[in-house]
């Protein structure tokens, strides 16, 4: 009976959600500052599904000047985890299948995130250069999940290029965000489903590296991601061990 509760709860918040989007954004369509609006909305939806989120950001993240986020991608409950800890003027880059989505994908792209095609290469390719074009032009930072799918349990997949090429070539650091797992963590019918933490960590200085040198970034970007989420995991377990 919980699970038929919550799920029609957040089909129907996540719905008013994003019909008030819609409306919100037609006075301003595509400003960068809605992605980070209503990604918090969405965060809020966290309780109604038993989890506390714990969102932790440098004391600087607020001065920080423009970068590339990339973020662990574990499965749909993104959504109201990294969410959360979305920034002001940063949008994401998503795939183009996205806008196909009933309600949700018009306010996803509405907002201003990127549309990608995955399927085709060149276009792909493509949108490296117009990632590097939106940072310079309007002044944001772009959110990117460099597994370039989701891990499902799977750990931290390999990473593809194309989010440490841009970042190269737009002069900007590289900042890794890292959510604790929830593969197999939630349970509808299960009134709490314990502590997520988000982390946002220091940045990594791109200036040290040439293009030819992008597969050192991504690996020492990826080892990095490894570590923290090894430690927050960590973490995790022992603070839900000491409730229970």
């Amino acid at each position: 009976m919980l699970a038929i509760i919550r799920t029609i709860l957040v089909i129907v918040l996540s719905a008013c959600i994003c019909v008030f989007g819609l409306i919100y954004c037609l006075f301003s369509p595509r400003n960068p500052r809605h992605v980070a609006t209503f990604g918090h909305m969405f965060g809020r939806l966290a309780p109604l599904l038993g989890l506390k989120v714990e969102i932790r950001c440098p004391s600087s993240m607020t001065t920080r000047q423009n970068c590339i986020y990339i973020a662990n991608h574990q499965n749909n409950y993104d959504m109201v985890t990294a969410a959360s800890a979305v920034q002001p003027r940063t949008v994401t880059v998503g795939k183009k299948s996205l806008l196909w989505i009933p309600l949700f994908g018009q306010l996803y792209w509405l907002a201003g995130n990127l549309l990608i095609d995955r399927e085709n290469r060149s276009k792909a390719h493509g949108t490296i250069n117009e990632v590097v074009r939106q940072i310079k032009k309007k002044n944001i930072s772009i959110w990117m999940f460099p597994e370039g799918t989701r891990s499902r349990g799977r750990g931290l997949m390999p990473f593809k290029t194309g989010a440490f090429h841009a970042a190269i070539a737009a002069g900007v650091p590289i900042v890794p965000i890292c959510v604790s797992n929830t593969s197999n963590k939630i349970k509808l019918n299960r009134w709490s489903n314990g502590l997520v933490i988000v982390e946002v960590m220091p940045p990594v200085d791109t200036a040290a590296y040439s293009r030819d040198k992008v597969r050192v970034l991504t690996e020492d970007c990826r080892n990095i991601m490894a570590a923290k989420l090894a430690e927050l995991n960590a973490e995790v377990a022992e603070r839900e061990a000491r409730i229970k």
